[in-house]
């Protein structure tokens, strides 16, 4: 019974970190919705691909941790030993879910370098939409609260 705990526990926390890995510029935060963003006219230089490395918010640990506490403690009958047991898969459980934290947050994205109508240029980095952006293409950048996003300017 203790083993389906912790691999239901597993399962739950694998989910919630992979949820948490979204920037993709097709998805609009809620918090965005209604909100006037400032809008800059430019044109597409360059795209290359590249991977945003994966967060390691302290979450993926702490329940690898109590997982892996829980885990070890059910290994053994006698109370020394799941003690022992208890504190090394509490130690094991936490590296596993700072690794699963970080790989499950990890996504491919473009850097897209572009050039605004007054020469300036730009670099931003984004994940991948839609939309394949390449040089010479129109298009807009959309600035809502500090975060910048690029899509084809409308026709």
């Amino acid at each position: 019974m203790k083993r389906l705990i912790s691999l239901t526990f597993t399962v739950a926390a694998i989910a919630t970190l992979a949820a948490c890995a979204n920037s993709n510029p097709d998805v609009i935060r809620r918090s965005d919705a209604q909100t006037l963003s400032q809008i800059q006219d430019a044109v597409v230089l360059s795209v290359r691909t590249v991977t945003v490395d994966g967060s390691q918010s302290g979450v993926g640990g702490v329940v690898g941790g109590v997982v892996g506490a829980i885990a070890g403690s059910a290994g053994s009958g006698v109370q020394r030993e799941q003690n022992v047991l208890g504190v090394l898969g509490a130690v094991a459980g936490a590296a596993a879910g700072n690794a699963i934290e970080r790989l499950s947050t990890k996504e491919e994205a473009v850097e897209i370098i572009v050039q605004l109508k007054n020469g300036d240029r730009r670099a931003v980095v984004q994940a991948k939409g839609a939309e394949v952006l390449v040089p010479g293409d129109a298009v807009i950048l959309v600035t809502t609260g500090g975060k910048v996003r690029i899509s084809k300017a409308p026709k």
